[in-house]
């Protein structure tokens, strides 16, 4: 047995659940035939009743929440979250432009707030078991976003939440091009996940050591995979990537690669899913509940 020391733990995760149907049915044959563990599910998407459906017949997918609140829709209508989105229920479509709007403009907050809980809620109402959260384009580390999520963590019952780091010196090793997107992306997202770290320590978040797939956005390869297995150190991970029958049939195909099943085998490398990161909470005594 290798110990804990030694472990390479590996998340891998499908964006865009339930955007629509090509990307469920890429998620749900990535996982049945390749190395996909978990998928993020988008509760404002076109296909989320479908991809409801395919995580209950796929009990050991993890399904997490993606949290939409840019370049998508609102469940909440126009009336109930002014200023948030327009009449066809859209946010900013610019991630720049939002982030800044929801850092300054204070009287949107509350918005925010009532858009999130209400995403939140309808997760719920899907039974699933909610293995971790994130955002879409990541704005779940935006600080305005972050600091609502940090009041309601046992409220939501928030156990695990993608840390987005991406070590730039490894993604440099393994690719080339795209060097100011990937530099300044890098910088901007180690402040930030610098920023939530200590408060999801403190409250006892789940979240790996690293998450590959930030600086190889729509990038996922079969080559980069193998060679990203190559240069994991002990520890736990998770590779995100947005695999569809599309524009991303290559983050498929490579997600599936027999090589990549191989290479997984051969260096020891354990699957797993965010929950397996939780620990279970301590039972409470019946001393503990009567104080």
């Amino acid at each position: 047995m290798v110990s804990d020391k030694k472990r390479i733990r590996l998340i891998v995760n499908g964006d865009d659940f339930g955007l629509s149907s090509d990307v469920n049915r890429a998620i749900i044959r990535a996982h049945r035939e390749g190395i996909l563990t978990s998928a993020s599910l988008m509760v404002t998407g076109n296909a989320c009743d479908g991809a409801i459906q395919l995580a209950r017949e796929n009990p050991d997918l993890g399904i997490g929440i993606h949290l939409v609140l840019v370049c998508g829709k609102s469940i909440l209508k126009p009336s109930e979250i002014i200023g948030l989105v327009n009449q066809r229920f859209e946010f900013e479509s610019r991630a720049v432009r939002a982030g800044i709007r929801y850092y300054f403009g204070k009287s949107i907050h509350q918005f925010l707030r009532q858009e999130i809980n209400s995403q939140f809620a309808e997760f719920r109402l899907s039974g699933l078991l909610l293995d971790h959260v994130n955002g879409h384009l990541h704005f779940h580390l935006h600080p305005t976003i972050f600091d609502i999520l940090k009041r309601d963590f046992k409220a939501w019952n928030i156990r695990a939440m993608r840390l987005t780091r991406d070590p730039l010196l490894t993604n440099l090793r393994l690719s080339a091009g795209r060097y100011f997107y990937r530099i300044s992306r890098a910088a901007i997202f180690s402040r930030l996940s610098g920023r939530a770290v200590a408060a999801m320590d403190r409250r006892g978040i789940a979240h790996t050591d690293r998450v590959f797939g930030l600086l190889q956005d729509g990038r996922i390869t079969e080559k980069y995979l193998l060679n990203l297995l190559d240069n994991l150190w002990p520890g736990t991970f998770e590779i995100y990537c947005h695999p569809d029958e599309d524009e991303h049939l290559h983050e498929l195909e490579a997600l599936c690669s027999p090589r990549v099943k191989a290479k997984i085998e051969e260096l020891g490398i354990e699957l797993i899913r965010y929950q397996d990161l939780v620990k279970p909470r301590p039972a409470r005594t019946r001393e503990a509940a009567q104080t």
